[in-house]
């Protein structure tokens, strides 16, 4: 089995277009080598708590209005492209992401990781939910058949929020700087939204080298 870590961030759009693609790739290649794991990187480590209104983030992070429309339009356009149905519309907030990075945390102790990445995903660029409130979260969790009620506890309380931080700020002194990033059985860095053809042709190639 060869160590598959993923950079994210919930509120990535190509980490969700590069989770759409690699899945495709899994799913073409059933007996691949990956053991995969999800690895928090916030892209917005200073958000406020509450998160802050989507239109005016995207038009202060891209210098204007059309900017940000061009970017989003992009964005949207290599979505559709993954197979995905996308509603950036719908999207009022930018959330702070630290709190949804804990629910993964915690989803992986119970072995449903990727439930929880992919039911972030769903509720954020399809839905439009904002990921960074408790009871949206915990709705999420309820979702995945994660305890809702405990869930609810822990994001009232502080719990392993230092440890992602500190798991953050390690990945950025390691030099990783955007998400996401693909680390290899934790030698080699593929960073981006890859296409499926690059995954299918890392697994051969891995698959090959484990069979010579």
């Amino acid at each position: 089995m060869v160590k598959l870590d993923i950079l994210s961030d919930p509120i990535c759009p190509w980490c969700y277009i590069g989770k759409t693609n690699l899945d495709k790739a899994l799913a073409n290649r059933p007996d691949h080598p990956f053991v995969i794991e999800w690895h928090p990187f916030q892209l917005n480590p200073d958000m406020p708590a509450e998160g802050v209104d989507r239109r005016a983030y995207l038009e202060t992070k891209f210098g204007g209005p059309e900017k940000a429309d061009q970017i989003y339009g992009n964005i949207a356009k290599h979505a559709a492209e993954a197979g995905l149905t996308v509603h950036l519309d719908a999207i009022q907030r930018t959330p702070n992401t630290i709190d949804a990075h804990r629910l993964i945390h915690w989803a992986g102790i119970e072995a449903k990781q990727i439930k929880a990445v992919d039911a972030l995903f769903q509720a954020y660029f399809v839905d439009g939910r904002d990921i960074g409130n408790a009871e949206v979260l915990a709705d999420i969790a309820d979702g995945i058949g994660m305890d809702a009620s405990v869930v609810a506890r822990l994001l009232a309380s502080d719990a392993d929020a230092d440890d992602i931080r500190a798991r953050d700020a390690h990945s950025r002194k390691m030099g990783v700087n955007s998400v996401p990033t693909f680390i290899v059985a934790q030698q080699h860095a593929v960073p981006g939204a890859q296409p499926t053809e690059i995954w299918e042709k890392v697994i051969d190639d891995i698959v090959a080298q484990n069979q010579g």
